[in-house]
């Protein structure tokens, strides 16, 4: 084969360049990395239609790649046999078979899942539904006008909140999905609901910016509520705040028997119920309520004989008050 004439002849007291000993240099640690990572070099070639090929021993008969393997006509191994198997492959990347099989799903129910303790468990949930559908029927009733009714069906909605609790409690079919279901049923009846309820009835007494500022408060703090309740430990004695179904109680019966003071009062007493939701004060449960001797009961008996407005004013003032006296008194204890 004749000599290209643009090479020169090598004669032996000639040195050889050092860009040629860096090159091959380079050339041997491609090959070594190439030894260490076990990954073939690839490249098109036409005869594969364009396609990516792996070089192997064929390609390049002088030199040996580790764990090559001859194949096709030209000495091409098809893609998918680039990577040898030793090297691992992250989950992220991986096949289907080695990424992490999915979660199981947590049961609505835990425990045994019989028919009767199913049963149990649609009837406590029907109770939270209907708390919430009534809710949606105060809203309704609200906006046409009924505020009178509207604030009967918030009533019920208090009723069937304090009713599935209990009955999960007593049925033992409470769970994780019972607990958030009920506290998105609140917010929509006593966060939602109850505002709604509240405007309507404050709308010609108040300026309607008023009202809405004030209504607007009572929604915000619910959610603010229910969050913190969902995220806290719970105290067997106290709430830590005002109870968003109190609260709802409270308007819902204001609205009802209607409020001896002003338009204004009104609304600074929605903001100052509002504020009392999201504080940080001890209010005492509705079971150690109930629990008061019987002659604590005869004032306010008596007195809503004489004048329930002024009467049922004064207990919501009096249990407003109390939870501050309450963190007073621990606060000497501490």
């Amino acid at each position: 084969m004749p000599r290209a004439p643009w090479r020169r002849r090598r004669t032996t007291d000639s040195p050889r360049p050092a860009g040629r000993r860096w090159a091959g240099q380079l050339r041997r640690s491609g090959t070594f990395a190439r030894q260490v990572l076990l990954v073939r070099v690839g490249r098109r070639h036409p005869a594969l239609g364009g396609a990516t090929a792996v070089m192997t021993d064929r390609s390049y008969p002088g030199r040996r790649f580790p764990g090559s393997r001859p194949s096709g006509q030209y000495g091409y191994a098809p893609l998918t046999a680039e990577i040898d198997s030793s090297v691992p492959v992250s989950p992220a990347c991986g096949t289907a078979s080695e990424v992490d099989p999915a979660p199981a799903a947590i049961p609505l129910l835990p425990g045994e899942r019989s028919v009767a303790r199913r049963f149990k468990f649609a009837v406590v949930n029907a109770c939270t539904l209907a708390s919430l559908t009534l809710g949606l029927l105060a809203i309704f009733q609200a906006m046409q006008g009924d505020v009178r009714i509207a604030a009967t069906c918030l009533i019920a909605c208090v009723a069937f909140d304090g009713l599935d609790g209990a009955l999960a409690r007593k049925l033992g079919v409470a769970s994780p999905f019972g607990a958030q279901m009920d506290s998105l049923a609140d917010m929509c009846s006593f966060g939602l609901a109850a505002p709604v309820v509240v405007y309507a009835s404050l709308v010609g007494t108040v300026p309607p910016a008023a009202a809405a500022v004030a209504c607007a408060l009572v929604a915000a703090c619910a959610a603010v509520r229910l969050a913190r309740f969902n995220v806290s430990p719970k105290d067997g004695r106290f709430f830590c705040g005002v109870p968003t179904t109190m609260a709802a109680a409270v308007l819902a019966l204001a609205v009802l028997i209607g409020s001896p003071v002003s338009g204004a009062a009104q609304v600074a007493g929605v903001a100052v119920l509002a504020f009392a939701m999201v504080s940080s004060f001890p209010y005492a449960k509705l079971a150690r309520i109930i629990k008061l001797p019987p002659w604590v009961w005869l004032a306010p008996v008596i007195g809503a004989l004489i004048d329930i407005r002024l009467t049922f004013a004064l207990v919501v003032v009096g249990y407003l008050v109390s939870g501050p006296l309450l963190w007073l008194r621990q606060r000497r204890t501490a």
